[in-house]
């Protein structure tokens, strides 16, 4: 809509009635929800409409601040707020003399990394960017109104859609008063929100299928190959047997299985790092876990509940192969401006079957497979093991223990210095030999080393990928860490072939 008249839109995308100011919140909270740098907001309306309302809520909630001073940018025409997730502009073109006085006001360089709300953009004219969502607010008493919805952009269109269910979500579970607020992700698609009602608070997982994203091509296939999960189902049977046996998985208060909304335990904010490094107790305590883990015996098929069940797959070769691909996919090409050459791809594919064939006896169970510090939180008010909480193992499969092991002795995200390397790693050995005098000690560490260099190889690809695709440039800062990690491990004699591949051919 660009008309500079205020009458009612007559076919919006959406109509919603407001009763009172707390449904004004609520939908600025639903907004606020999935805004990404480059949305633009436009809001419209009569002088009362509640236009500047809406405005303050949607920016108390992107700050999580319910006192966020939101002064009316009326004079200043512009205000930025520089928030967690990325600066906002608040502009209020009510004072705007000419529409080209809004090139002035630099709308254009501010939506390049944020997000911006503009009331009285009538007065914009067609010098507003094509792609934007405009709000019309109708009504000038203090409690309801009418907001007419038009989408100019269809992925954020597509968005709000989401976040309505997602409400829709919380008020069938019994959140209807609840108050939103974005926790921050990782470099997954899932994203999760902390809700607060008077229940307390719990957060929700918003994990739409992978199926349901028609665009994604190749990176569909790739998920299907290296077994990803496709929905919450493995979420919830792997977490509720977790939970059941009394390892620190949050429980489930409501699940919607086809949409791929849960409400969990909130485990809390405390990591396992301290001050940006690895908190020895806290490695300690998360190394004792895996090793009790792997000192039980864990089905391989879980029963989801209504007659259903999962099947955890098995971490097959061609997993394993595809994973370490994306060095040659994306590591190789980034560093040498080239394309890995099919007889290169060849002699790497030969050389890691090899490999893993001679650890093809080694311990198999559960691989939860990104247990590192961004998925283990600290529980201090409980005891033991217990005070790991777990949040990301929807991806687990059967295969060899010692991948998580080294999935969090070399930590992708933190620097884990040798020594507390190899004194978690003695703890893990020492706990496994208390449960089993018998536990093979050499076998284990040739697995270590062969699902360590795996996984480093695979996450040298996927840290490129995330900053080269996915517009993530931080992840490049990681690659120097993960080189010196993949440099400990190839150490080990079962790797020397591999060894002398990576010496040629790793930039």
């Amino acid at each position: 809509m660009s008309a500079t008249d205020l009458r009612p839109i007559s076919n919006p995308d959406f109509s919603l009635d407001l009763q009172n100011e707390a449904d004004t919140v609520r939908l600025a909270e639903d907004i606020a929800a999935i805004l990404l740098p480059g949305d633009l907001i436009c809001l419209s309306g009569d002088l009362g409409a509640g236009k500047s309302t809406l405005a303050r809520a949607l920016l108390r909630a992107l700050a999580d601040d319910p006192s966020l001073e939101v002064p009316s940018p009326t004079f200043t025409l512009v205000q930025t707020y520089e928030l967690p997730r990325f600066a906002v502009s608040h502009f209020d073109l009510y004072r705007l003399e000419d529409p080209e006085e809004l090139e002035e006001l630099g709308l254009d360089e501010l939506l390049e990394t944020g997000a911006a709300l503009v009331e009285w953009p009538e007065l914009g004219g067609d010098l507003l960017p094509k792609s934007h969502v405009w709000l019309q607010l109708v009504g000038e008493d203090d409690e309801s109104r009418q907001v007419n919805i038009v989408f100019a952009d269809p992925d954020l269109r597509s968005r709000f859609e989401r976040s309505r269910a997602i409400r829709e979500f919380l008020n069938s579970s019994g959140w209807t008063q609840a108050e939103r607020r974005h926790l921050q992700g990782d470099a997954s698609a899932r994203t999760y929100e902390r809700v607060h009602g008077p229940k307390g608070s719990v957060v929700l997982m918003n994990s739409p299928a992978f199926s349901a994203k028609k665009k994604l091509g190749v990176e569909l296939s790739y998920s299907e190959t290296v077994h990803l999960a496709q929905d919450v189902r493995p979420f919830v049977a792997i977490g509720r047997e977790l939970y059941r046996r009394g390892f620190g998985a949050p429980e489930i208060h409501a699940s919607d299985l086809e949409q791929g909304l849960l409400l969990l335990d909130d485990l809390g904010d405390t990591g396992v790092l301290t001050d940006g490094f690895p908190d020895p107790e806290r490695y300690e305590t998360a190394t004792l876990l895996l090793a009790k883990m792997h000192g039980e015996t864990w089905p391989a098929e879980i029963p989801l509940g209504g007659g259903g069940s999962y099947r955890l797959p098995d971490f097959s070769r061609r997993a394993l192969l595809a994973e370490t691909d994306l060095l040659l996919d994306w590591y190789i090409p980034e560093m040498t401006g080239e394309q890995a050459p099919a007889s290169m791809r060849q002699e790497f594919h030969e050389l890691w079957n090899a490999v893993l064939n001679r650890i093809s006896k080694a311990q198999c169970g559960w691989v939860l497979r990104d247990y590192h510090s961004p998925n283990l939180l600290w529980r201090a008010g409980k005891s033991g093991i217990d005070r790991i909480g777990l949040i990301d193992f929807q991806d687990a499969v059967i295969g060899p223990v010692a991948y998580d092991v080294a999935s969090l002795l070399l930590d992708a995200r933190v620097e884990v210095l040798p020594d507390l390397e190899a004194s978690l790693y003695r703890t893990y050995i020492l706990a496994r030999k208390e449960q089993n005098p018998d536990f093979d000690e050499v076998a284990f560490e040739a697995a270590y080393a062969v699902m360590g260099a795996q996984r480093i190889t695979k996450v040298l690809g996927i840290f490129v990928r995330l900053a080269r695709r996915d517009h993530k440039p931080g992840y490049l800062g990681h690659l120097p860490r993960m080189n010196a990690f993949l440099d400990r491990v190839l150490v080990h004699p079962v790797l020397s072939d591999l060894k002398f591949w990576y010496d040629r051919n790793r930039p």
